[in-house]
């Protein structure tokens, strides 16, 4: 007996077969991927991946806008003006338990804090007791980095130093450079490039004016019994880009490979990133990628150590991080 034909479901079969086929949503390229970052080290392979067009299998234009201080990240970041940005990793925990759309993807920069000095004889963070500094970002990485530290060995940053906040790290570095402070907390390249504007390097200037004192990733190892590493900033997808997986991961890629060519072609890189920071030189970019520790290291390898860092920083200021540790979904889990 053959069988029952359904005329209702061979009208839609043939309805469906003639149809034009219609991609979903997700695997049209998008029209616009925007990057951003800090005038510091972890933007320089986003602005890379921007001007070689490393993106073009999903999105048609790839443009990078520079964010000058974490306020401005903050409201690029809630307001979705960007789709992937490069953050301290503090902030993407603090906007996450705020209730903003931030996905980390990874942790790029290890560590590219110092305090430099006019002083080289002053090394550890016990030999700045009484001693002005300046200090960029009030309460945010720099900041919250010193004060870690500081407590970890018993000094109260806020009583036994003399801090004297300033909006930027290039800020900082102006005065520093200017002989306004005699200490100043600076993250590369503006560590490199206050060095050469001072004519303090290469190493074996006879008297150099500036010497990188403290390196706090020295100090974070020392005092923590850990590598001395700091998982400091990475990249984060923020807004409506989260759900779409295969931009997420053709970033991933693209960024890692940034850092590749950027670690291999150091003044070619420095070159690119002087294009979009007027204050710094191709020089003085090429000179700090050695110290940055840049390396693009996927959130699921760099758990256990983001995971350490988030409870100091809530053990120290729960505001730090929104008031307590993220969950999963920060991480993509």
């Amino acid at each position: 007996m053959p069988p029952v034909v359904n005329r209702r479901q061979l009208l839609q079969t043939a309805a469906a077969l003639a149809a034009p086929t219609v991609l979903p949503a997700w695997a049209a390229p998008l029209p616009q991927l925007t990057l951003s970052g800090p005038p510091a080290i972890v933007s320089a392979p986003l602005i890379h991946m921007a001007q070689s067009n490393a993106l073009a299998g999903v999105a048609a234009k790839t443009v990078f806008t520079p964010w000058r201080d974490p306020d401005q990240l903050r409201v690029l970041a809630i307001g979705n003006k960007a789709d992937i940005l490069a953050m301290p990793s503090n902030v993407a925990a603090n906007l996450y338990n705020r209730g903003a759309g931030v996905q980390l993807l990874n942790i790029a920069t290890w560590g590219a804090l110092w305090v430099v000095t006019r002083d080289g004889q002053r090394q550890t963070l016990l030999d700045f007791k009484g001693e002005e500094i300046a200090v960029p970002f009030r309460g945010d990485m720099p900041d919250i980095m010193l004060q870690l530290l500081c407590a970890k060995q018993g000094i109260n940053a806020q009583r036994d130093l003399q801090l004297r906040y300033v909006p930027s790290p290039m800020e900082a570095m102006q005065l520093l450079i200017t002989r306004r402070v005699r200490h100043a907390l600076l993250v590369e390249p503006g560590v490199s490039m206050a060095l050469r504007k001072t004519q303090s390097f290469p190493v074996n200037v006879v008297a150099p004016e500036l010497h990188r004192g403290v390196d706090l990733q020295q100090e974070w190892g020392r005092l923590f019994k850990r590598p001395p590493r700091i998982p400091q900033a990475g990249i984060a997808a923020v807004g409506a880009v989260r759900q779409r997986p295969e931009v997420l991961a053709a970033v991933q890629k693209a960024y890692a490979a940034s850092v590749a060519w950027c670690r291999a072609n150091p003044l070619e890189c420095g070159q690119l990133v002087a294009q979009y920071v007027d204050l710094l030189t191709p020089e003085a970019v090429a000179d700090a990628l050695p110290h940055s520790q840049l390396e693009a290291v996927p959130v699921a390898a760099a758990r256990s150590e983001i995971d350490f860092f988030y409870q100091q920083l809530l053990a120290q200021n729960p505001s730090l991080l929104g008031g307590k540790l993220p969950d999963a979904g920060l991480f993509g889990g």
